[in-house]
């Protein structure tokens, strides 16, 4: 039996895209829909596409009475939060109040199933800088409550009879597809990886770290950085969840121990081979020193293989030592996309393993996930 469709709001952005891409993998059919403020056209590689707001309730009617659609992943938002600390207002219209239209368009037209793009941010300063879904929330600027309200809006009108949900609490994204058909190109990017490899091949004159007296090792802020694709690869797995009965949920999306700024900026100039043009700033309003996922329940969840096997559990791709199988593989451009994507996908692992002892060096799988960015960027300069 053909599943029904899946609208995507926010599928020409970042994270959105590489989920598009998994879903098409998997054959599912997709309507995009996206006002294109901050994503891409060229992005929306598969199914139909509609330029629209997620706050206009006219257009959503008109987009559920013409696709037969079972199941929205939500990912429009805005997301950076020194701007969601300056101009609140700006966040709570776009993030909550049209996600809220967007649910009641959802409900009216009979969804069962809703994925939604949340974050860590709902969590604030977590006691001891680790977080579980069970931590309290307790955000420290707009932008995680902005989403957090989305959160409580999807639990309680699943309660009153609304479509299940499963909430996925992002903490730091990075990366792109492995052959970098697709990546994060929205002009003046924030995310830290992103910046410095633009910094590195001289598409910025250089990168700042925001606060280096924090109380983390090195001073500068500690996150969990989750690569792209594995984040998308959950996407696809909650809608498993979800369609074989699943209950409501929320769940964390990290690998479960951190890499300081400092770290970070060192693997990319290593994988560069060169030193980076580094200023020192002062502390951004919003930014939490350390934020790191207890992401347990994750693993936990009994989800289905699909069919495709694209995307298996990190842990079956390391050996008995903790080590990545792919640091010694070959080209990762290899053109068969599969073992692109298995390569990839080892080398992504490694941010699990070895958390205290990685801590120590500049891990060489995070140098290999820089030069891979960077390698992206230099393209996209040509």
């Amino acid at each position: 039996m053909k599943n029904k469709k899946i609208l995507l709001t926010g599928g020409a952005g970042y994270i959105g895209c590489h989920v598009l891409r998994q879903l098409a993998l998997a054959r599912e059919r997709v309507v995009t829909l996206d006002n294109l403020t901050t994503g891409f056209a060229a992005a929306v590689t598969e199914g139909g596409f509609v330029i629209g707001d997620t706050g206009d309730a006219e257009l959503l009617d008109k987009v559920f009475a013409k696709h037969d659609i079972d199941t929205v992943m939500h990912f429009a938002a805005h997301t950076i939060v020194p701007e969601s600390v300056a101009d609140p207002l700006k966040y709570y219209r776009n993030n909550t109040a049209a996600s809220r239209t967007l649910l009641e368009a959802a409900a009216k037209h009979g969804v069962k199933n809703f994925v939604f793009s949340s974050t860590a941010a709902v969590y604030g300063i977590p006691e001891g800088g680790k977080a579980s879904e069970d931590s309290p929330t307790q955000p420290i600027n707009p932008y995680g409550t902005s989403k957090l309200m989305t959160e409580w809006m999807l639990r309680d009108l699943s309660a009153a009879g609304g479509p299940r949900y499963v909430a996925l609490r992002y903490f730091n994204v990075a990366g792109c597809e492995p052959s970098g058909t697709i990546g994060q190109s929205t002009p003046n990017a924030t995310l830290l990886v992103k910046v410095a490899c633009e910094a590195a091949t001289g598409r910025r004159p250089g990168v700042s770290i925001f606060g280096t007296d924090y109380s983390t090792p090195d001073g500068t802020g500690l996150r969990d950085y989750i690569h792209v694709e594995d984040l998308a690869a959950a996407h696809l797995d909650a809608l498993t969840y979800l369609r074989n009965g699943g209950e409501s949920t929320v769940l964390n999306c990290g690998y479960g121990h951190g890499y300081s700024v400092r770290e970070v900026l060192a693997a990319v100039e290593k994988a560069n081979g060169k030193p980076l043009n580094i200023t020192e700033e002062p502390r951004r309003a919003g930014d939490p020193p350390e934020l790191i996922a207890v992401a347990d329940r994750i693993r936990d969840v009994d989800v289905d293989a699909r069919s495709d096997a694209e995307v298996v559990e990190c842990l079956t791709d390391r050996d008995d030592r903790g080590e990545l199988l792919a640091v010694q593989q070959a080209d990762p451009l290899v053109r068969d996309p599969h073992a692109e994507q298995r390569a990839a996908r080892q080398a992504r692992c490694a941010l699990e393993v070895g958390a205290d002892e990685t801590r120590q060096r500049v891990a060489p799988q995070v140098e290999a996930l820089a030069g891979a960015c960077i390698a992206l960027d230099q393209t996209e300069a040509e």
